[in-house]
């Protein structure tokens, strides 16, 4: 993992959201974009100890770490207890490129009863539970931003956005959970 202890976290200590949303910054962690083709794939499950998802729209979680599907041969893996990923990859055994952006992410944390509201506010996918549940994740758009979504509980959803956009999601994201709070 890229030592992120010497930069400071974007949206460091930010909080928003309303009487519905709730707004947090996702707490450091790893992350790794990765490449395999399908036939890797077990090998590097096995690796992870969380399994690749070979489905759109899904994704493989134990514990702490997730594997977000965003294509047909890439991932984002998210180790939130900040675990070297690296490492698991380099004994895998199987083809594929891992990439760390540990240091390009930020990670925020869209909960409560008005979060799927709140995000509809600026990304145009369907984010209904019939249509987006629980476990599902999407590369997407929030407003003019490229983002990661996932959606960890029914009302919960980890949003990641590159450091550089982190100050317009997270603004755009407050603005739209004071309109879903009414």
């Amino acid at each position: 993992m890229a030592d992120v202890a010497i930069r400071k976290p974007a949206l460091a200590g930010r909080l928003g959201g309303s009487a519905t949303v709730r707004l947090t910054t996702a707490r450091t962690a790893s992350r790794v974009a990765l490449r395999a083709p399908a036939e890797s794939l077990v090998a590097l499950s096995a690796a992870l100890g969380v399994s690749l998802p070979a489905a759109p729209k899904t994704s493989g979680r134990t514990g702490a770490r997730s594997a977000l599907w965003l294509g047909p041969d890439e991932w984002l893996v998210i180790d939130e207890d900040g675990a070297d990923l690296m490492a698991a990859f380099s004994g895998a055994g199987a083809l594929h490129s891992a990439t760390d952006v540990s240091h390009r992410n930020v990670g925020i944390i869209v909960s409560g009863p008005g979060a799927e509201a709140t995000l509809s506010a600026g990304c145009p996918q369907d984010l209904s539970l019939a249509s987006f549940p629980v476990g599902a994740a999407s590369r997407t758009i929030l407003g003019k931003a490229e983002m990661v979504l996932f959606r960890t509980e029914e009302d919960t959803f980890r949003v990641e956005c590159w450091r550089s956009f982190s100050d317009y999601v997270f603004g755009l994201l407050n603005e739209a959970a004071e309109d879903a709070g009414h």
